[in-house]
């Protein structure tokens, strides 16, 4: 085996797994498996199909993406079948999906192995889209009748449980001859219940105490977002437009689905894609990058037009030349800063076009206040340098007009983008950049021109 010390942690703690010295997270097995590959492919290879089809599916899952397809290539479809199978619904069908970005047949086989009752969830899975609550949701749940006696749950929960068909259970659900939901029972509330009871003679005038939080299976998944932060939920009950239990959202997705959003959109507001930049090639990440820079260039010729304008105030005015810069760079900063707050907002529905008055109001009242605080100081610090009063109030006026800028397109662009359903996340900082480089020169430059000749 070709290996080097700097593996061979990572070895002994897969070892360590396949022996079943100690249980290791399917987290930290990728961890390792992803470090072993980097020095030696055939090796994590080999440890790849070594790992048992009960924690594969896992590991699978937790591994980049991009490793998606060397994986199919080696690992048998039968073994990816029953590790499949070991997944719950949501995460079977988030598998099955990705590998039939790749490969289609493969994918097909592999689903045709498994369990007729684990196919039909996946496939009514898979007809939801990826901004639906449905797509989210897992099938498996703790649910009752509500003419059944507590007793006979809880016995058929102890069952299921000791089958490893139920996993991370906090709710029961109950449920009307309909499968209609209608109450929600915590399980340390439900070791409290008398067990020879039904549980319609418990919730007997306690409907409001019991009354669920639920979500439709087609409302957008950043409603379910919202409703787990606002309510500090753990798992909330999927329902049709009938009310009928489809499924449950835990809070492990959600987390998930946070994260994911959060990378996004700091992808974004650097003009970088986030599925290219997790591929290993130098050849995607960098066609990715160029598309964007491409564009940050034909903005900085836009900037630079506007100074080529005012080439016969700067030809007799170098102190312009060496100022210029401050102007711009402080409009865009400050931009930055509003447009990073504004996005957020936006992300997490806190603002929309509708009832922003307050968010532009308060950020054009900041950008005065700093605008004449700023203006005040590179001022001073102009006339200090060229003994030109003049100069000093041609940049503290242009500071003070960038900085006002700078809050209102801060605020205005990504209002923008969101009214015309794109991504505020994306391009913000290039228009933004551009708007507060074109007014800062211009305004610089243009009051240079108008009062020094």
């Amino acid at each position: 085996m070709n290996t080097n010390k700097e593996i061979q942690e990572n070895i002994e703690e897969i070892e360590s797994f396949l022996s079943n010295e100690y249980e290791v997270s399917p987290t930290e097995l990728a961890r390792n498996l992803k470090a072993i590959r980097q020095e030696d492919k055939e090796l994590y290879l080999e440890y790849l199909e070594k790992v048992p089809h009960d924690s594969l599916g896992e590991i699978v899952l937790e591994l980049p993406e991009h490793y998606l397809k060397e994986i199919i290539e080696h690992i048998p479809s039968d073994k990816l079948s029953e590790a499949i199978e070991e997944l719950e619904s949501d995460d079977a069908t988030d598998l099955i999906q990705d590998i039939e970005e790749i490969d289609e047949s493969k994918a097909q086989e592999i689903l045709s192995n498994i369990d007729a009752e684990d196919q039909e969830d996946i496939k009514k899975l898979k007809r939801y889209s990826d901004d639906e609550a449905g797509a989210y949701m897992q099938t498996e749940l703790f649910k009752a009748s509500y003419d059944e006696k507590v007793e006979d749950s809880i016995k058929r929960f102890r069952e299921l449980k000791s089958n490893g068909e139920l996993e991370n259970i906090h709710q029961l659900f109950i449920v009307d001859s309909l499968e209609r939901l209608i109450f929600s029972v915590s399980l340390e509330d439900l070791i409290t219940f008398d067990f020879q009871k039904t549980y319609k003679e418990i919730m007997d005038n306690k409907e409001e105490e019991y009354k669920p939080k639920y979500i439709r299976d087609e409302e957008n998944i950043s409603d379910v977002v919202l409703l787990f932060e606002d309510y500090d939920l753990t798992v909330l009950p999927v329902v049709d437009y009938d009310g009928k239990l489809l499924g449950r959202i835990t809070s492990d997705d959600i987390y998930d689905i946070i994260r994911e959003q959060a990378t996004e959109q700091i992808y974004h507001l650097a003009g970088v894609d986030d599925d290219a930049e997790h591929e290993e090639g130098l050849v995607e990440a960098g066609k990715s990058r160029l598309s964007w820079l491409f564009i940050n260039l034909l903005t900085a010729i836009v900037a630079s037009i506007v100074i080529g304008l005012f080439d016969e105030v700067l030809n007799m005015y170098v102190a312009l030349a060496v100022l210029m810069p401050i102007v711009a760079s402080m409009g865009g900063n400050a931009g930055t800063q509003t447009l990073t707050i504004m996005v957020r907002q936006i992300a997490l529905g806190e603002i929309d076009f509708d009832n922003a008055k307050a968010a532009i109001k308060k950020e054009i009242t900041l950008a005065i206040v700093n605008g004449l605080f700023f203006a005040l100081v590179i001022g001073v610090i102009a006339f200090i340098w060229f003994h030109e009063i003049k100069i000093g109030f041609i940049i503290a006026a242009a500071m003070l007009i960038n900085l006002l800028c700078a809050g209102f397109f801060g605020t205005m662009i990504p209002l923008l983008l969101k009214r015309l359903d794109i991504d505020p996340a994306i391009g913000s900082t290039v228009f933004l950049t551009t708007v507060t480089d074109v007014i800062g020169f211009l305004s610089f430059l243009g009051l240079a021109t108008l009062f020094l000749i």
